[in-house]
């Protein structure tokens, strides 16, 4: 059995800081490049910290499911994000984590999420309707800002029970406010520790000005009343419902808090990201769009999408899926610190190595992925061989898998056939492909405008 030393990784000069700098600036180029030059695990050494890098399936099954009782969170990623949001199931860990995992379970079966479905059809319908002017058949959208506004609103609707409303700039703020925070986390992340906000340092106005804008909507909804017929179909009446099984009893109203500030951030952002590198892929490939087109026309046909009708869309489900392959929301950033010794491969890792995982470059792997960096919606249909476990993780793996995938999924498709339903999507002439920027979700660069003509 090897050791970690064994582990081939690039050579190490003042002390690693040149690496720490290279990820700041380029994360996903530069873990791609430590996979291409070393090998399925990389071993990397900054200060006084030694990591390894899992580039393979297999590896990752072995780590993130068998030996997930010797694993811990990376504890600057919850000190950041708690910093943030407060002590949730994203950041909590042993039994704070496992009873407040055990109780959510309870809000997000597939049962449970499929009877949020007409809230997510009333945002869908609202906003896409309003997506053009009135009789005019064809414009240019900002669509970070359609699918932001979007999503929003399907969360607010779910989590508190009330819609967005007209007012576009107030969820244009609070999408600001989440792209600051998104941003600010990942700065942080490659701190040992987080500098005072009150520091005049660039950066920290807009973290302050984020983080109190947050704070002040999730407390102005916890306290507004709910109207009766949404009182008990809201996400914030079942979590103050919520009992433990074992008999931890409820969760205060502190924990209510915290779960709704990372239910709203999270719930909405990513499966924002995931729609707008959807649009792209679909408007820069016009024969996969008119599939999916044929497929919505056919089913629901022209009614509006349920979730009986998720099932029955196979292809416009394969093209979401194999958006989220080429650009996944959560693309790294997924690090894990052992608590004991573990084996992996034929290699034993030493207590407080930590491991990262990076999606990015998992799911652009030509051995699992045949011409990895085409769009190809057909590797996800029902007929298409599957790749290997643990070779596409959108949604993560192991004990932490996220929570609202089957909320994300139902969301995402009925968002999507409604689009399609009403609008084909074209690209502006000479529009260069975005580029895609790492925070903490993966979106890109520069605002996306996308050409919307009636159908």
């Amino acid at each position: 059995m090897q050791t970690l030393d064994n582990i081939p990784g690039p050579a190490r000069r003042w002390w690693g800081l040149p690496f720490l700098a290279a990820m700041k600036d380029d994360y996903l180029g530069f873990i791609a490049t430590l996979h291409q030059q070393h090998g399925d695990l990389a071993r990397l050494s900054i200060l006084n910290e030694r990591s390894v890098d899992l580039f393979h399936p297999e590896l990752l099954r072995q780590v993130m499911v068998d030996e997930a009782d010797a694993l811990i969170r990376w504890e600057r990623g919850p000190q950041v994000f708690g910093e943030l949001m407060g002590q949730n199931v994203l950041v909590t860990e042993g039994a704070a984590w496992q009873r407040q995992r055990r109780m959510l379970m309870q809000a997000f079966t597939p049962r449970r999420v499929a009877g949020y479905a007409t809230l997510m059809v009333d945002a869908a319908r609202t906003g896409l309707d309003a997506a053009l002017p009135a009789g005019q058949p064809q414009a240019l959208v900002a669509m970070d800002t359609l699918f932001s506004h979007l999503t929003m609103d399907v969360i607010l609707r779910t989590l508190f029970g009330r819609p967005a409303g007209p007012d576009a700039s107030a969820t244009a703020a609070a999408a600001q406010a989440v792209q600051d925070l998104s941003a600010a986390a990942f700065g942080d992340m490659f701190l040992p520790f987080t500098l005072p906000d009150w520091l005049p340092l660039p950066g920290k106005a807009r973290k302050r000005r984020a983080l109190r804008h947050m704070r002040n909507l999730i407390a102005g909804h916890m306290a507004a009343p709910v109207e009766a017929s949404s009182q008990a179909a809201t996400l914030l009446t079942m979590l103050r419902a919520l009992r433990d099984d074992e008999g931890g009893g409820a969760l205060s109203e502190q924990e209510v808090f915290d779960q709704s500030m990372v239910s709203f951030q999270a719930g909405h952002e990513t499966s924002a990201t995931a729609l707008l590198w959807w649009s792209w892929l679909l408007a820069t490939h016009p024969d996969a769009a008119a599939r999916a087109e044929a497929e919505v026309d056919t089913v629901p046909g022209g009614h509006e999408p349920g979730p009986d009708d998720v099932p029955r869309l196979p292809w416009l489900g394969a093209t979401l899926k194999e958006a989220m392959r080429l650009y996944p929301p959560i693309g790294a950033l997924m690090t894990r610190r052992c608590t004991r010794a573990i084996t992996v491969g034929s290699h034993t890792l030493p207590a407080r190595t930590m491991l990262r995982i990076t999606p990015w470059v998992l799911h652009r792997d030509a051995r699992w992925f045949a011409n990895p960096d085409r769009f190809d919606p057909s590797r996800f249909m029902p007929d298409a061989p599957a790749p290997p476990r643990g070779a596409y993780i959108p949604f993560g793996l192991g004990p932490r898998v996220c929570l609202g995938q089957h909320f994300a999924v139902l969301e995402m498709t009925l968002i999507a056939a409604m689009l399609l339903q009403r609008y084909r999507l074209q690209p502006p002439p000479g529009a260069p492909a975005p580029r895609p920027q790492m925070h903490v979700t993966l979106r890109p660069a520069q605002p996306l405008g996308l050409l919307l003509q009636r159908r």
